[in-house]
């Protein structure tokens, strides 16, 4: 072993203890219901609670009525003394409960705006739509309540210094302080998607057995380990992530903010989407994406698929490849939505004027 085969070797002698090996419905809930406090564990889930809000507050900023929703701004207290901010969208006409939609964004520092639509130019909204990064905007248009929040290390979650300098991100140093407190960076964005979800199921109009959570890179990874511990999470769509470790953040250059500590002599990346099922689960993927490569894709659906069939639900996994590379396919997404939740695909508010 070398320098160069150090990733080859190592995955290849690891016994991974919580590797899916369940041949029966009732070995793959067994199994489940071990694996997943380990994962809390390694994302350090546990330590951020200790740290967790007793009475979390909330604020609300701003609201402004646009021509098909409502754009409220808002900041949640997470952990104790923490403020994450989020654009709460719902449809101008809501009529009873309605599913909810949490779209957590990846590496951008304009953060949430993208995906709300809020954009400084025409240029900043011409590329963001061109490339689905509108999500949240998306997805109240299908006529979902939509909680699209800022994730650390992004947009106004930066280190200050990081603000000043304009900075693209607070990744690296945020992920080396959450390790030294036994946390991990990806941990604490689950967390704020967790709490986030407790505050949105206080909300009249949201219908708690119908949540969603979909995300692009970044926010593909938290909409994966979200999904992965929190089973009130119905449904899950992950944008340009799903692949394995082994063939992406060990085989290709990433940001810190990728890694949970000891996590391959655990599970590869199919196991931890494995605790998904049998909820639905969808991988939205380029066919070019470079960092993500579309082969390691491929084979960890297979496997994941394998976890599927043995609940009898193998229809719920499903891939979609974008013929592009690094980036969100909004294309088959919404009627999977749609379809999981009994929803008529493709229905829009009163009002809409979406393209």
């Amino acid at each position: 072993m070398n320098s160069n085969t150090y990733m080859d070797v190592l995955s290849k002698a690891t016994y991974r203890e919580f590797a899916f090996r369940a041949a029966s419905v009732a070995e793959a809930v067994a199994w489940q219901q071990r694996f997943r406090p380990r994962l809390r564990q390694l994302l350090g889930l546990d330590a951020i609670a200790e740290h967790a809000a007793q009475q979390p507050g909330a604020r609300r900023l701003a609201s402004e009525q646009l021509s098909d929703h409502v754009r409220e701004e808002w900041v949640l207290e997470t952990e104790a003394g923490y403020w994450v901010p989020f654009f709460y969208l719902r449809p101008l006409r809501v009529r009873g409960k309605i599913p909810l939609v949490v779209t957590p964004h990846g590496h951008n520092k304009r953060g949430k705006a993208d995906y709300a639509g809020v954009y400084d130019s025409p240029e900043q909204q011409r590329e963001a739509e061109a490339n689905d990064r509108d999500i949240a905007l998306q997805a109240v248009r299908q006529g979902y309540a939509v909680v699209a929040p800022d994730m650390r290390g992004f947009s106004g979650l930066r280190r200050r210094e990081d603000i000043e300098k304009d900075a693209n991100n607070s990744c690296r140093t945020l992920q080396m302080h959450a390790l030294l407190f036994g946390r991990t960076l990806i941990g604490e964005r689950v967390w704020d998607v967790m709490r986030l979800i407790d505050w949105a199921l206080g909300q009249p109009e949201v219908d708690g057995d119908k949540i969603a959570v979909t995300g692009n890179s970044g926010g593909g990874t938290v909409t994966l380990f979200a999904a992965a511990v929190d089973t009130r999470i119905r449904v899950a769509a992950v944008g340009s992530y799903f692949c394995t470790f082994t063939d992406s953040i060990g085989s290709v250059y990433h940001c810190e903010c990728n890694y949970i500590p000891g996590l391959l002599r655990h599970a590869e990346m199919y196991d931890v989407a494995a605790l998904i099922a049998p909820r639905p689960f969808m991988a939205v993927h380029g066919v070019e994406d470079r960092i993500y490569p579309i082969s390691g894709t491929r084979f960890a659906f297979e496997r994941l698929r394998e976890a599927y069939d043995v609940f009898g639900a193998a229809h719920r996994c499903r891939l979609s490849e974008g013929q592009g590379g690094h980036r969100y396919y909004s294309r088959d997404v919404w009627p999977f939505i749609a379809e999981q939740f009994g929803e008529a695909v493709g229905r829009k508010p009163a009002g809409d004027k979406s393209r």
